[in-house]
């Protein structure tokens, strides 16, 4: 699967948070409700206009990012970006 068919960042959607082609979903909550233990299909309960093809395309996303990452954000990092949001 080649998620760029299926997530775009656009300035004008949400910030320009990377999300899922033709809706305000991030793919950072997709990627963090499995994370919290949510299955795919409670993600598609929650938001019925994604498909699992989007949830897959999701950590598909993150996977690639993962890969690509040249550090480890320092704990205080991360949490001052949460506070800005």
């Amino acid at each position: 699967m080649n998620w760029r068919d299926r997530i775009s960042i656009d300035p004008q959607i949400h910030h320009g948070k990377p999300c899922i082609k033709g809706t305000r979903v991030p793919a950072s909550v997709i990627v963090g409700s499995i994370a919290e233990g949510n299955s795919p299909q409670r993600i598609l309960k929650s938001w019925p206009q994604l498909t699992i093809e989007d949830v897959e395309a999701a950590l598909w996303f993150a996977s690639a990012l993962a890969a690509e990452a040249k550090a480890v954000p320092a704990e205080e990092d991360i949490e001052a970006e949460a506070d800005a949001e």
